[in-house]
């Protein structure tokens, strides 16, 4: 079958990366998310603005197994982009099934 290639699909994040990849970006993230308390940085912000414009990927990548192992804990990186003044984030959008 002559003109058939390799297909790739598109997940979450996009064609050509996953949440895990992803999750790697949130890397000036990793005490925001593990600490309530603890300041946001600028870098952190910049890259959560980025992936907030794809609500599915950013959840996806709050789940990961990268953020996980991270020590992230996803009821508190949730509330990242408002601690970051992101006006724009998604408000009311649901991660996972809770």
């Amino acid at each position: 079958m002559e003109g058939i290639g390799r297909v790739e699909s598109a997940g979450e994040c996009g064609r050509g990366t996953t949440p895990d990849n992803e999750a790697f970006k949130l890397a000036p993230c990793a005490g925001a998310a593990s600490d309530e308390d603890a300041s946001v940085s600028q870098s952190c912000c910049a890259q959560v603005k980025k992936l907030g414009q794809n609500p599915s990927c950013l959840c996806a990548v709050m789940l990961s197994n990268t953020a996980k192992y991270s020590g992230a804990n996803p009821q508190i990186a949730v509330t990242i982009p408002k601690r970051c003044n992101i006006a724009t984030r998604p408000i009311g959008y649901k991660c996972g099934r809770k």
